[in-house]
Parts: C-alpha cells; sequence; structure tokens
C-alpha cells in the first residue's frame, strides 16, 4: 500500500494538502486498477508547485536560459503562480535542454540534458501526480526512483538473494541505450492505459519534443529521451510496469524447484540485479532475453555476448 508519510525530501517537509492528495490519487488507482484516470491536473496549486519548488534541487548547473535558482526565487510566489497559470492552460513552454557528457566506466560517454530551473519544477509537479498512481502497479522488487525506497534497500535485498537463499550468482543487468532508444510513440501507448488527463499528457508530449542544444546547434531527436531530468526516469519507469522481469515467467515453468531472486535496482528499470543457483545453463542465458524490451526500443545483448560474459565471471 501507498503511504505518503511527512518527510524530509530536498530539506523540505511535505505539507499535509499535498499528502492528502496524494493518498487519493493512491486509493483512485486502487480502486480502479483498469482505468484511465482522467482528472488529474486539478490538484496542482500554489501549495503544490511551492512543494515541488522546495524539492528541487538549488545547486545545479543552469540551462539554456540561464536563470539561478536564486533568481527565480528573487519572484517565487509571481513565478510559481505564474507557473501553474502556464501548465493548467496549455501555455507553458518547454525549454529545450542543454547537451553534457560525462565519462563511463567502459570508456564511454553519457550524455546528460541539463534543463531549465523552472522547468525542473514543473516536472516535479507532473512527477508527484504520477507516482501514487504507479505506486500501485511496481513490483514489489522494483527499487528504482520510489517514494521511501533506495539503492542500499535493494543491495541489501541482492545480499540476502545471495546469503539466505541459496543464490550462487550475481548479474548486474543492464538494457544497452535504453534512454537513448526509447521511442516516444510507445511511451505515449504505456501511458494511455493509466494517464489521460489532458493537462498531465500535454505537459509530457511538450518535454518529449523539446530540443536539445548541443554545441551550438539545436536538434530535435525522433527517439530517445535527455538523462537528467527530473521526470525522465519516472516515465521510463512506467514503460516496464507491473511486467514480469527477465521472462521470469516462462524461465518458472522451464526451472521449476531453482530459486531465483530479482532485484529492480537504484536506475529506472534498465539496470536490474539477479541471483540465481545456476547460471551456466541455456535457460539461465534465455531467461535475460527481456521479452517485452523491444516493445519500448531497448536492445539487450545476443546470447553469444552474454555466454562470453558468464564464462569471464
Amino acid at each position: 500500500m501507498y503511504r505518503i508519510a511527512l518527510e524530509q525530501h530536498g530539506g523540505a517537509l511535505k505539507p499535509a494538502s499535498v499528502q492528502t492528495k496524494q493518498e487519493r490519487i493512491a486509493e483512485l488507482a486502487r480502486s480502479q486498477p483498469e482505468r484511465a484516470i482522467y482528472t488529474l491536473h486539478h490538484h496542482i496549486d500554489y501549495e503544490w508547485v511551492r512543494y515541488a519548488y522546495e524539492c528541487t534541487r538549488k545547486d545545479g548547473a543552469t540551462g539554456v536560459d540561464g536563470q539561478t535558482a536564486a533568481e527565480y526565487a528573487a519572484n517565487l510566489e509571481r513565478n510559481l503562480l505564474s507557473l501553474i497559470d502556464r501548465i493548467k492552460s496549455g501555455r507553458y513552454y518547454a525549454p529545450a535542454v542543454r547537451r553534457h557528457y560525462i565519462p563511463k566506466r567502459d570508456g564511454g560517454e553519457r550524455g546528460l540534458g541539463i534543463g531549465c530551473f523552472e522547468d525542473k519544477v514543473a516536472q516535479r509537479a507532473i512527477v508527484m501526480l504520477l507516482e501514487p498512481l504507479y505506486e500501485q502497479v511496481f513490483l514489489d522488487c522494483s527499487y528504482g526512483f520510489r517514494a521511501q525506497r533506495n539503492a542500499h534497500q535493494a543491495l541489501r535485498e541482492a545480499w540476502l538473494a545471495v546469503m539466505k537463499r541459496g543464490g550462487r550468482w550475481v548479474l548486474d543487468v543492464d538494457i544497452r541505450k535504453f534512454f537513448d532508444s526509447l521511442v516516444p510513440g510507445q511511451l505515449r501507448a504505456f501511458l494511455d492505459r493509466r494517464v489521460t488527463d489532458g493537462v498531465v499528457r500535454r505537459m509530457i508530449d511538450k518535454w518529449l519534443k523539446a530540443g536539445v542544444l548541443e554545441e551550438g546547434q539545436m536538434h530535435y531527436p525522433e527517439t530517445g529521451t535527455p538523462q537528467g531530468g527530473v521526470i525522465t526516469p519516472r516515465t521510463q519507469k512506467v514503460t516496464l510496469a507491473g511486467r514480469t522481469p527477465f521472462g521470469s515467467a516462462r524461465r518458472g515453468r522451464a526451472t521449476a524447484g531453482r530459486r531465483r531472486r530479482c532485484n529492480r535496482d537504484a536506475m529506472p528499470d534498465d539496470d536490474r540485479v539477479l541471483a540465481d543457483q545456476d547460471f551456466f545453463d541455456d535457460e539461465a542465458h534465455d531467461a535475460l532475453a527481456f521479452e517485452d524490451i523491444e516493445g519500448v526500443g531497448g536492445a539487450v545483448q545476443s546470447r553469444e555476448e552474454r555466454r562470453e560474459g558468464f564464462c569471464q565471471a
């Protein structure tokens, strides 16, 4: 059951009104699990966006407009009231994100999208509507970007799987270029199942279509979404919400009697951890086929690549 406590988030104490509204959304989602929710944006008021502002990091790099958090705070009430009006009226303009590359452990580079400060606040306000709705369908082994869950808890579950449940192998699985290859139309199709609120969907569409500024040039990619945004991991997470990880339903039929434990780790759903008694057979390799991944635009290693990785381990 999704419960929102009065917790500290970025130094901000959640107002009682925000907590009550999120609990109502969660209850609606539980009571109507097959229904698309068509009215959510009415929850957005000044206290809602003020809390979204308080939860937004103030020390991040500036976006394409160069505005700092301190400059935005100079006229905070006016800015937030204007933001509410633009979100609800449809006049909100999603600014481009500034592309910045950071090195990856494998020697490659990860492209981050640095957004404008107000855009981060707007994204947080929409995330606060989506979180209690989708919490009802996320699997219990999913830990990434969820309220009151973190990577430390996921690591503890992985440790329990190895030490207490008979696991002998732990595999950290990554969906190749998940953010870069996600198809916006497929994400929209997943959202259609649960969210049809026009204001919310319009905002998400604007973020999907926002350009990317890289080396002074503006780009409008047809696939993928920049990493680094507040809403990015949450919207990508819904593409696998409630799905059976690692093809485990098929695997359960083929490998009855063998213990296994999965963890969706700290990333949205493109990184996962699996503990099992035996990874050196074909059935175990096939369990990593990710039958649903192509449906959201991701890619996985071939059988040969996976087998080589297992042998090297």
